[in-house]
């Protein structure tokens, strides 16, 4: 039976409407191409307004001794030295004139007092680097972006879900195919280049920070495609989400707490934080809580902040497994977490730095922040693996496929600094929509074959035709609870040899899904559809930890407690789909350039000078 749709023709096309998606597609326009932006929910509802905390940068604004070659060594060194290092010097030394290009746009960021934009400590960020706006950075971001982005000429498509994408006999990416979540109309789109910006894969994972698009869409495209994914393994649970009430289990709750001065307490009222501090670590952070009070002394009256600074502001996967440590211990919140304080900051401090947060706590858990500690616990908020990219142009092994953000990978390595994030989305962001369209500027308005959208609409339409099968939503709920008790936070071979296995039946169970026969307003046919890709990036994500035998960033194995640097400390895990199965390989780190090798020794050697200096002063 033939299937209606309507056909789009674009030269570029992005498929996500975040911070990356937009700056891609404003990039993209600005080149004279004519430009789409598909997104699944509505423009301004991405999970970039999660970021709260602040942008990286180099401004050197708040402290003159920061530059491109102190974050340069930052990300690196918070990467587990695993990311891509030509995205990360790109990304050091190209996110200062990004940020300022949003202030250029309009974005209001938080001044000093000589009226420049502000930065705030972060963890693993040897100097304060976030420029930031309160606690609603990626709010003003989205904002900046999508101000800029409606004014630019770009045709958007809002509650259309991409379910495959296209190739020719040359293996050139031309095209995509979804459907209108209102109506459940067939939509096909031609395009000379494809950008995937759909962010990441935490919704696979109960206990998350993402909202309800989060299932890996972009991954999975892109591995049935025929592109290569690369450090699935390395899930960040963020150190501090809401763990009470039940209904906003997850809910992130930003590190720009603890970069005002927050203080991480267990159930005896003790700054734990200070027995947990890696050796790589040492000499960087506070030993004892009158040098952490002096830290923030400094904060609060303007200074230079020292640059030891508090153990809390350590890097996201050292505070997430603290914590998780000390729930273990017997030492946690009554709810399964650790207090988080700052209190002490006092009422108006708070109300000036952290509005949202006291919003967020005062309306939905009944707890007023300036008053009392909060409880948190980790949560699923970010994945460092993505689509694999090259560096300088973005775009994928499938020629005229492009990937930006966090669905795309390198710069993060083993773990993200925070921060980055929103950095990683302008930088990349701008230099995918301008090589896509370089690209899209050199091809021919590509024809789709019509059996193969047919082929594709039929899959799109599966499961409104069958009479009878079990609810999506229960397979839904189950396999989030399932890789959250298998492939969590800490893990073992038993577990996620379990996990690959009961991914198996998921799969069969999918299959076999009935969500009633209505194509309008049906969220269980959504459902259905978004089990596909989140089965696939589990199997991706388990299959990668279950390989990675050791512990290094987001990657915790109980059962090898210890980074192997010899092997693993040297290798990164590739993963790709060959007639529809989830394979897995090994390929050696690309070797740093020289030159960087000597900037990394440079930092080093000034970080461990400030430290000694800093002592003696004491």
């Amino acid at each position: 039976m033939s299937i209606e749709y309507t056909h789009h023709e674009f030269d570029v096309i992005v498929i996500g409407a975040g911070g990356a998606g937009l700056r891609a597609a404003i990039e993209s326009a600005r080149c004279g191409v004519k430009t789409a932006i598909i997104s699944k929910s509505l423009l301004g509802k991405a999970h970039t307004v999660m970021a709260e905390g602040g942008c990286a940068a180099a401004l050197q604004n708040a402290d003159p001794r920061d530059n491109w070659k102190v974050h340069f060594h930052d990300t690196m060194k918070g990467s587990k030295w695993l990311a891509d290092w030509k995205m990360a010097e790109f990304h050091a030394k190209e996110a200062p004139e990004r940020v300022r290009e949003l202030e250029q746009w309009g974005a209001v960021f938080d001044r000093t007092k000589t009226n420049l934009i502000n930065q705030r400590n972060f963890g693993g960020h040897t100097f304060p680097r976030l420029a930031h706006v309160g606690d609603s950075t990626g709010l003003e971001i989205i904002r900046t972006l999508q101000e800029k982005g409606i004014h630019s000429g770009i045709d958007i498509f809002m509650e259309y879900t991409v379910t495959d994408l296209f190739k020719n006999n040359e293996g050139e990416c031309i095209g995509c195919i979804g459907y209108n979540r209102v109506d459940g109309e067939i939509h096909s789109f031609s395009a000379k280049s494809i950008i995937l910006a759909t962010g990441g894969i935490t919704r696979c994972w109960s206990v998350c920070s993402g909202s309800w698009e989060y299932t890996g869409d972009g991954h999975a495209l892109a591995l049935k495609a025929g592109a290569e994914l690369r450090d699935m393994e390395f899930v960040q649970f963020h150190p501090t989400g809401m763990v009470w009430p039940p209904s906003v289990r997850g809910i992130l709750v930003t590190e720009g707490v603890r970069g005002e001065g927050g203080r991480l307490l267990n159930s005896e009222n003790e700054r734990f934080m200070f027995n947990y501090v890696p050796e790589m670590f040492a000499g960087d952070h506070a030993e004892t809580i009158e040098e952490s009070n002096q830290w923030v002394e400094e904060v609060v009256s303007g200074k230079l902040a020292t640059v030891r600074r508090p153990p809390e502001l350590l890097t996201r996967d050292v505070v997430a497994k603290a914590i998780n440590s000390e729930v273990k211990a017997g030492r946690g919140s009554p709810h399964g977490g650790a207090f988080l304080d700052i209190s002490h900051r006092g009422e108006e401090a708070i109300l000036k730095k952290l509005p949202s947060m006291h919003h967020q706590f005062k309306e939905l858990a009944g707890v007023d922040i300036s008053k009392e500690p909060m409880e948190v616990g980790p949560t699923a908020h970010y994945v460092m693996g993505g689509i694999r990219v090259n560096a300088k142009t973005q775009e994928s092994c499938v020629p005229g496929l492009f990937a930006c953000g966090e669905v795309a990978s390198g710069l993060h390595g083993a773990n993200r600094l925070g921060g980055n994030s929103l950095s990683d989305l302008i930088v990349f962001g701008k230099r995918a929509g301008e090589f896509a369209s370089e690209n899209a500027k050199e091809r021919e308005q590509p024809k789709i074959d019509e059996n193969e959208i047919q082929k594709a609409a039929n899959k799109i339409l599966a499961p409104l035709m069958k009479k009878e099968g079990e609810n999506p939503g229960k397979i839904y709920d189950e396999l989030r609870d399932m890789m959250q008790e298998n492939v969590g936070i800490i893990r073992t071979k038993e577990e996620m040899i379990s996990a690959l296995t009961k991914l198996e039946e998921f799969e069969e169970r999918q299959k076999s899904t009935f969500s009633g026969t209505s194509r309008k307003y049906n969220s269980g046919w959504h459902q259905a559809l978004d089990l596909i890709n989140m089965i696939i990036v589990s199997k991706a994500a388990t299959l990668a930890a279950l390989t990675r035998e050791e512990s290094r960033g987001g990657h915790t194995r109980d059962d090898f407690p210890t980074p192997d640097d010899d092997y693993w400390g040297q290798t990164l895990n590739v993963i790709w789909m060959d007639d529809g199965e989830v394979k897995i390989k090994q390929e050696e780190k690309e070797e740093m350039r020289d030159d960087l090798k000597e900037t990394i020794k440079e930092v080093k050697a000034m970080i461990a000078e400030r430290a000694a200096e800093q002592g003696s002063d004491e």
